[in-house]
């Protein structure tokens, strides 16, 4: 089975900004959190999750910045 990146929304922003195009929503952090979805943007720019109703954007920025940080 494979890990995907997990992403909640703590702090109720309209937006939150991510690297990933396929990834879990899980709302806000346990134990409040909502079932863990699997979500995949596929060449969307943005998703919204059916449970939560958060907007998910992709960002390139973000993916690189993320590459350069394993990299390191």
């Amino acid at each position: 089975m494979e890990s995907y990146p997990k992403f909640h929304n703590e702090v109720g922003v309209p937006i939150v900004r991510i690297g990933c195009r396929e990834f879990k929503c899980i709302g806000d952090k346990p134990p409040q959190d909502h079932p863990h979805i699997y979500l995949n943007m596929g060449d969307a720019r943005e998703i919204l999750c059916p449970y939560c109703s958060i907007v998910l954007h992709y960002s390139v920025s973000i993916q690189a910045w993320a590459y350069m940080k394993l990299i390191r």
